[in-house]
């Protein structure tokens, strides 16, 4: 379980006075919960009484952005004005991985655009977001070590208690 004390959270803009947290609205608590902890390699907190319609994701070294969802009784419609982009080394791979958790794919053939390679697939609540391959660049750092992608194949990360 993520060590709330020696937590790290994201901070906007490096001040120590804010924290950063992403708000992603869903239909579905326990199954957007489950998607997003497989998907990111991310943790659910235990859902405290009186939280309502919210359940608090951290990844799972407890460093890091939370993923704050927020239960709504109204459905999606239209485009999202703001997405998540995971940037992964093999495209393919983490589709077919992210397809098999229950997401679904928008675009039928990969984007490009500047040697970046991606495709646009929707969360099971419908929210879009993009799986993206750098360029040979790869700015971002990314190894194929597997130590990063470890978390999100352990399936005690997505045990959640009951709500």
């Amino acid at each position: 379980m993520v060590d709330l004390v020696r937590r790290q959270p994201a901070r906007y803009g490096g001040r120590a006075d804010t924290a950063l947290a992403v708000v992603l609205d869903c239909a579905d608590l326990a199954r957007a919960a489950d998607f997003w902890c497989a998907a990111l390699g991310y943790v659910a907190l235990p859902k405290e009484v009186g939280s309502g319609p919210y359940h608090v994701l951290l990844p799972a070294d407890g460093d890091g952005i939370e993923l704050l969802l927020q239960q709504v009784p109204d459905t999606k419609v239209g485009k999202n004005r703001m997405h998540f982009d995971l940037r992964v080394l093999d495209l393919d791979a983490e589709v077919a991985r992210l397809l098999a958790l229950g997401a679904s794919q928008v675009t039928n053939k990969p984007l490009t655009n500047n040697g970046w390679v991606w495709h646009v697939l929707q969360d099971p609540d419908g929210n879009e977001f993009c799986v993206l391959q750098p360029p040979d660049g790869n700015r971002d750092g990314l190894t194929e070590s597997g130590s990063v992608n470890d978390p999100v194949n352990d399936s005690s990360l997505t045990k959640r208690t009951p709500l």
